[in-house]
């Protein structure tokens, strides 16, 4: 139970104790006509229904049996009461308003209200005609069941506003939890990605600046230094991808991505070709139309695909092919490497989560070297452009 929960609780009970006023009607009887025994008997009833009162407020589970046994208690002691004291009828009153806080079934509420206003009725023909201290009349008889009635009717609202009121609290906070769990599956996958691929790139570099330095050659040396500082320059775009990434990543596009994936392959001895024609920006054809979701997707599972053939593969060739035919959009990615890694791993399961949260495919073929493919389903340019954020 977080604090949130624990003081509207708390508070609910402090504003209960307001109706606790409806108890001024024992004492009218006992003002206008007063007596010891019925001041003394007043008291008495008072002092009981004020400990159910207490307790019932107290209870925290609106089903819980014991709320029933204190409904019970109270109409029994406002049958009691009633005869000698026209002003015990607030505890049908207190009944009536109970009921609806401590029953879900309407149908029950309802069976439950017609029993007591004919226990109501029952005692008033009863003792209607009794002479002296115990005696009803029709009139407050009625009275008491009219007030009942109402009352007990009117909280049927309030009741079932407040179980709405409830349920739609527990839908928020469960879709916030889904929320913060998706986020935080997003950003897992998102960072595996970003620093997955950067790290890899570092390490390459790193590797290859070490043997260069080693040598006595100056060219290489200079060689060594470039390496170095493309090492530094990485790690800041890394740092920039992270933080992007924590606030909501945004590929850089599809195109940059291409690029980024040439160069990375370049400098661990792959050849990248790409056999997709360019649009008029020089993105891939087709990557003019794809939503910012879409390009997303198919830039990170780029980027996985290339980390991995850095990371396990020893190939010499890549190649890369995007088109758009028969209502859905390809991304094939293919080497001729030996990946030695068959089992799936974090890379390429949340690779695969997010194309098919698109509502495509991803397959993986590793036969002869390892061959990617990724469909997402075309939609129309109108469908496909992105609302304005």
């Amino acid at each position: 139970m977080t604090v949130t929960d624990t003081n509207s609780k708390q508070g609910r009970r402090n504003w209960a104790w307001i109706w606790f006023a409806y108890t001024g009607f024992l004492f009218i009887d006992p003002i206008l006509e007063p007596s010891l025994s019925l001041w003394l008997g007043t008291i008495a009833a008072f002092a009981v229904f004020l400990g159910i009162f207490l307790a019932f407020v107290r209870s925290s589970d609106e089903c819980h049996p014991a709320r029933f046994w204190m409904i019970a208690a109270t109409f029994v002691l406002g049958l009691l009461c009633f005869p000698w004291n026209q002003g015990a009828s607030t505890f049908f009153v207190y009944t009536a308003a109970f009921l609806p806080f401590s029953i879900v079934s309407l149908r029950r509420v309802f069976a439950l209200f017609a029993l007591e206003a004919v226990l109501i009725l029952g005692e008033g023909y009863v003792f209607h005609a009794q002479p002296g201290f115990l005696h009803l009349s029709w009139a407050n008889t009625f009275v008491a069941i009219f007030l009942t009635g109402i009352i007990g009717g009117g909280n049927i609202f309030f009741a079932q506003q407040k179980r709405a009121e409830r349920q739609l609290r527990e839908a928020q906070d469960e879709n916030l939890a889904l929320a913060a769990v998706a986020e935080r599956e997003r950003i897992a996958r998102d960072l595996h990605d970003v620093l997955g691929h950067t790290l890899s790139v570092i390490v390459l570099k790193a590797e290859l600046a070490s043997r260069l330095i080693d040598r006595d050659d100056a060219s290489d040396h200079q060689r060594a230094a470039t390496e170095i500082a493309d090492v530094e320059r990485i790690a800041r775009t890394a740092l920039a991808e992270v933080r992007e990434a924590i606030g909501g990543y945004r590929s850089r596009g599809l195109a940059a991505e291409i690029e980024a994936a040439r160069l990375t392959l370049d400098a661990a001895g792959v050849t990248l070709k790409v056999d997709s024609y360019a649009d008029a920006d020089g993105s891939p054809s087709g990557a003019a139309h794809l939503t910012s979701a879409e390009e997303t997707a198919l830039a990170l599972a780029l980027r996985e695909a290339v980390t991995n053939i850095v990371r396990h593969a020893r190939a010499t060739t890549c190649r890369l092919h995007f088109v758009t035919e028969e209502g859905r959009r390809r991304l094939l990615v293919e080497d001729n490497g030996e990946h030695s890694i068959a089992r799936e791993g974090n890379g390429l399961r949340g690779m695969r989560e997010r194309i098919e949260s698109l509502g495509g495919r991803l397959s993986l073929e590793r036969d002869h070297g390892t061959r990617l493919l990724i469909e997402l389903p075309a939609r129309s340019n109108l469908d496909a452009t992105p609302a304005a954020s």
